[in-house]
């Protein structure tokens, strides 16, 4: 793992104690779920969805991933999906760079597939938007974790889920263009990356 990342998620675990009792209770339910499934043996896919699958999902896709990797837990599979497609947003991206994210594109299409790289010795995550059904996304066997309350209300039957739950966060696209922007990005990739780090903590 890249030094600047590792050091920023050792930094999110010393403040579990910024979550509340009750997030907590909400997000130990994914814990279990997972563990339950290592348990089984099986491979655990985690689909993290909202609206437009350009902020807050690519965040929980991203940052399960991390966490998995931090505590050296295999056979986690993470995606991102939304009700509809848009593209994978750039100050979301800023964001992640920021960190110590190598986040790369070879195409200046409407919705570019990005190569995100947070350690040498782990494949690129790809990511684009795309919706929560898409050929890419597993079909059967998967939990989906709702990161919005748009996606959460108007996404009322997925096909194929084993586990759904809502962790909803507040859209950073509210800030867009905005003296608040930058910071209110960071702060929601801070606090996604906190939560899901939490979740994965659990199973050490």
């Amino acid at each position: 793992m890249y030094p600047s990342i590792k050091n920023y998620v050792d930094q999110l675990a010393r403040e579990f104690s910024d979550i509340p009792d009750t997030r907590k209770e909400l997000l130990e339910k994914i814990s279990q779920y997972i563990a339950k499934k290592r348990v089984l043996n099986k491979p655990v896919n985690l689909i993290y969805i909202c609206t437009h699958n350009s902020r807050r999902s690519h965040f929980g896709q991203i940052w399960s991933a991390v966490a998995a990797s931090y505590y050296g837990i295999k056979n986690i599979h993470t995606f991102s999906g939304g009700t509809e497609a848009t593209a994978f947003n750039i100050n979301a991206i800023r964001s992640l760079e920021k960190i110590g994210f190598i986040i790369k594109t070879d195409k200046s299409e409407l919705n570019p597939h990005y190569q995100v790289k947070f350690d040498d010795t782990q494949s690129s995550l790809i990511c684009f938007s795309k919706t929560f059904d898409n050929e890419q996304n597993p079909n059967t066997e998967f939990a989906a974790i709702m990161t919005c309350s748009d996606a959460e209300e108007n996404c009322p039957f997925i096909p194929g889920v084993e586990f759904r739950i809502g962790t909803t966060y507040e859209d950073p696209k509210l800030f867009d263009n905005t003296p608040q922007q930058d910071t209110k990005y960071d702060e929601r990739c801070a606090q996604i990356a906190r939560e899901t780090i939490y979740v994965f903590s659990k199973l050490n």
